[in-house]
């Protein structure tokens, strides 16, 4: 049997969610084959982590994914929809393709779509907006799951966005914790090599505002002279990023070797790992850290707190308190027995709670029974 998934995104730019729908189709194998659209044009980043022998496309032809959601516009984007097994939407820049759906699911017989909501861009990384509450309730009236990887995102999908327990489907990232267990050679990323006397402070992140990655720099500018920052992603953040580390006088210690494919191949060069997000549900990247064994300081946003091991729960620090992030990461760089201790605790957690053949079995039964099958090919 052979089936064509399509795959609509906010973005498909390297991040979390994209990068975990990549692995789900490496997964799939050659038996499915994805169209992949992007709402943002040409935000295919993600892509090179695909596998060379995937079926994938990426349809120019396709609707724009944003615009104003007038019947003649949904209706086009409805038939585009046409002709496919699933359809697998992604994030607020999808959500008009699945009014879309919802408008002409029996008239145009849509196949079942499946939403998934990882978390927000920084226009409601303050709070939600009231009118997109409602046009979610709309819109994800006819979907045949919604797809959240939080309890934060649970709760607010059967809160606010009013969806019946029934359609919600909790499913937390994981990933191939064993891949993270090597240790990388010193020369695994572009454009940097890890000296022997240097420590890095790492993180993973699409180069985003949500991400606040200038927050990370003055943090990090009150670390000691031996430590370097390395932000592993691509997008565009980049120059604020740049002008902040100059402002700082830590240019010369911040890095941005760009996006990583496979990043079991680099995290394990980090020391130390951070987040500085304004934003977030359940960070793939925080899972990562852990699985290499690393100790981890991070605002507590998202589902940050209830992931990490007790031992690392203290460096957890009130969301937008710079002056704390700062004093996280200044504790554990003075204290290397610390953060091997925490480091060991979370990968421990790692492996008990988020190896990956959890979430893929999960994700295979839903888009099984979504389509009425006993299982995926």
């Amino acid at each position: 049997m052979s089936l064509r998934f399509l795959h609509l995104h906010s973005s498909f730019d390297s991040g979390g969610k994209e990068l975990r729908a990549a692995r789900l189709m490496n997964t799939f194998g050659e038996a499915i084959a994805h169209d992949v659209v992007s709402a943002e044009p040409g935000a295919l980043g993600a892509a090179s982590a695909i596998a060379a022998d995937i079926r994938v496309a990426y349809p120019a032809d396709f609707p724009a994914l944003q615009g104003k959601p007038t019947p003649a516009r949904l209706r086009e984007l409805a038939r585009a929809m046409a002709g496919y097994d699933l359809v697998l939407t992604y994030n607020w820049g999808a959500m008009d393709a699945v009014l879309a759906h919802t408008v002409f699911r029996k008239t145009d017989a849509l196949p079942p779509l499946i939403h998934h909501e990882d978390g927000f861009n920084e226009d409601e990384s303050g709070g939600l907006k009231r009118s997109r509450n409602w046009f979610r309730r709309i819109a994800l009236a006819r979907s045949a799951g919604l797809v959240v990887p939080s309890k934060r995102l649970e709760a607010i999908a059967l809160g606010p966005w009013q969806q019946p327990r029934g359609r919600v489907q909790l499913i937390p990232n994981g990933i191939d914790i064993a891949a993270y267990g090597r240790k990388p050679s010193a020369d695994a990323l572009p454009r940097i090599v890890k000296r022997k006397d240097e420590v890095w402070l790492g993180t993973l992140a699409g180069l985003r505002p949500v991400k606040n990655l200038p927050r990370l720099v003055r943090a990090f500018a009150a670390m000691p002279g031996n430590w370097q920052l390395v932000i592993l992603g691509e997008g565009p953040e980049r120059a604020a990023i740049r002008e902040e580390a100059l402002r700082c006088q830590v240019a010369d210690r911040v890095h941005l070797p760009g996006f990583v494919a496979k990043p079991s191949e680099a995290v394990g060069l980090f020391d130390l790992f951070a987040l500085s997000s304004d934003s977030e549900q359940f960070p793939i990247s925080v899972v990562e850290a852990m699985a290499a064994g690393i100790a981890v300081a991070s605002p507590d946003v998202g589902d940050v707190a209830g992931m990490v091991s007790p031992d690392n729960r203290p460096f957890v620090v009130p969301a937008d308190d710079e002056a704390a992030l700062a004093d996280a990461l200044v504790t554990l760089a003075s204290d290397p027995a610390l953060r091997d201790r925490i480091g060991h605790a979370n990968r421990l957690r790692a492996l008990a709670e988020f190896d990956e053949p959890r979430m893929i079995g999960r994700y295979r039964r839903l888009y099984a029974s979504a389509m009425g099958l006993d299982h995926l090919p």
